[in-house]
């Protein structure tokens, strides 16, 4: 693993709706666009991925780079990190799924697919991981679900998924395991959310008007009982995961590319902003390259922080709530701190409820 101790360069300081400070901390992580960025569970790491074919892992406090995890040959588009910290898995546009150790930033094992991969996710107990396969030359988009072998030293996997399953219809752009271990949460092209059986890949329910546009990203909340999804319908909804009804929505005036949920506050992190082409003719505010924060309950928009040149393709909460990162089209991975009055606020006026 490569290593680069150069700390992030520390900017400036911003306010949401007057009561929250996050001081700011930006790198250049890639020379090119960043694709998804990922906490682990404990939050002191950060993974990032982008379109320069390399993934990269920092330190979350001080923006110290720890390592790469070099081996794709194309962009990398998707990541997930399982709950111990021990294994990265990672999917690229090299048709090519891969096991990393997290520690050691070595390749354990590979996965050829005829199609590239678009998104990665681990099981919430470690022990498999589904991911997308995109349609194309002939081939459709493929829902493949892994048994990973967790025992010596990772690298006698199997080289066959446990189900492989082709979604009729509108192909998945993201996935997730859902709220028991047996379905699989998808969202489609078309704006469609779905749970499938993972045994039998057959479509257990669907919400056909969830979106309508393409899903663009998808969080499940950590106990599974609701997630978020945004969509280039300028939209990001929080629905139930058992019955996939849309609890609320939040509306924007841009496409959205990502949506997060804070921990220990009820509010919910939006991000987008106009299409790439258009970018070197727009202001930052014009293309609204600001991160979003909404009020989860009451749907109402609390305030925006600004930063990226850019729109924002990616979006993570710190586990513990005291932080989050963007990352952008600019190439940049930005951390905010919350201060103090981020969690003094009360986010339900004189009301004393807990989150």
């Amino acid at each position: 693993m490569d290593v680069d101790e150069r700390p992030w360069e520390h900017i400036l300081r911003s306010v949401i709706s007057g009561s929250c400070h996050c001081p700011q901390r930006r790198r250049s992580l890639q020379n090119l666009h960043i694709d998804m960025i990922k906490f682990n569970a404990e939050g002191d790491l950060l993974f990032s991925c982008s379109k320069d074919i390399g993934i990269n892992v920092w330190f979350s406090d001080n923006g110290e780079r720890v390592g790469t995890y070099d081996g794709h040959n194309g962009t990398v588009w998707t990541i997930d990190v399982d709950s111990k910290s021990q294994y990265l898995v990672s999917g690229a546009a090299d048709n090519n799924m891969k096991l990393w150790q997290v520690a050691t930033g070595k390749c354990l094992y590979t996965w050829e697919f005829p199609t590239a991969v678009k998104r990665v996710a681990f099981s919430e107990d470690d022990e498999q991981v589904v991911c997308i396969t995109e349609q194309r030359m002939g081939h459709q988009s493929c829902i493949r679900i892994f048994n990973i072998n967790r025992e010596g030293d990772g690298t006698k996997q199997s080289e066959e998924p446990t189900t492989m399953f082709n979604p009729i219809g509108s192909k998945p752009t993201v996935c997730t395991f859902a709220h028991i271990a047996n379905l699989i949460l998808t969202g489609h092209e078309s704006g469609k959310v779905a749970l499938f059986d993972a045994k039998t890949g057959d479509e257990v329910l669907n919400n056909e008007r969830a979106h309508m546009d393409v899903v663009t990203d998808l969080q499940i909340a950590p106990d599974r009982s609701y997630f978020i999804t945004s969509s280039k319908d300028k939209t990001a909804r929080l629905h139930d995961t058992r019955t996939l009804q849309v609890l609320k929505t939040y509306s924007t005036e841009t496409p959205l590319n990502s949506a997060a949920i804070a921990f220990q506050k009820p509010y919910v992190l939006l991000g987008g902003g106009q299409d790439a082409m258009s970018v070197t003719t727009t202001s930052s505010r014009q293309g609204k390259f600001e991160t979003r924060f909404w009020h989860k309950v009451f749907e109402e928009e609390l305030g925006r922080v600004k930063g990226h040149f850019g729109p924002i393709n990616t979006l993570a909460v710190h586990p513990s709530g005291k932080c989050y990162a963007s990352g952008g089209e600019d190439g940049f991975v930005r951390v905010h701190h919350f201060d103090e009055s981020y969690f003094k606020a009360k986010p339900y006026g004189d009301l004393d409820l807990e989150d």
